[in-house]
């Protein structure tokens, strides 16, 4: 699964879902949300990213995916988080806290950064999904 990080103008983006694909490698059904913005570590942004991810669980676990695009229903899900800049160290506690609730759920997460040559291994709590860079 290769396709390019496409950026929403909407600024704000709390209710949309960036791409919805399957992996066909993995059978996963794949729920994209890019995110374009450096971070700042403010309380706002952070919100703003804890409500996304509301939104993308919500459109798994409550039938809204399985309504719109039945050919993924019953798939096994993950959340991919493409980033253009490393997420600074509150983003990352977050996202740690966001990856351990989402495996209750058995829902994976991965974090792509785009823009940074270094691997992060399983970073911050992120125990069972990767955490890498592209």
């Amino acid at each position: 699964m290769d396709i390019k990080p496409e950026t929403s103008k909407i600024k704000d983006r709390t209710g949309v879902i960036d791409l919805i694909a399957e992996d066909k490698n993995s059978g996963e059904v794949v729920l994209v949300m890019n995110e374009p913005n450096e971070w700042v570590g403010s309380d706002e942004q952070l919100l703003a990213l804890q409500e996304r991810f509301n939104a993308y669980v919500s459109f798994l676990l409550d039938g809204e995916m399985a309504e719109s695009h039945p050919e993924l229903a019953g798939k096994p899900a993950r959340i991919e988080m493409r980033c253009v800049h490393m997420p600074d160290a509150r983003a990352l506690e977050l996202l740690a806290l966001i990856h351990d609730q989402l495996a209750f759920q058995e829902i994976k997460l991965e974090v792509v950064v785009s823009n940074d040559e270094l691997r992060m291994p399983n970073a911050e709590g992120m125990t069972n999904d990767k955490c890498r860079n592209q």
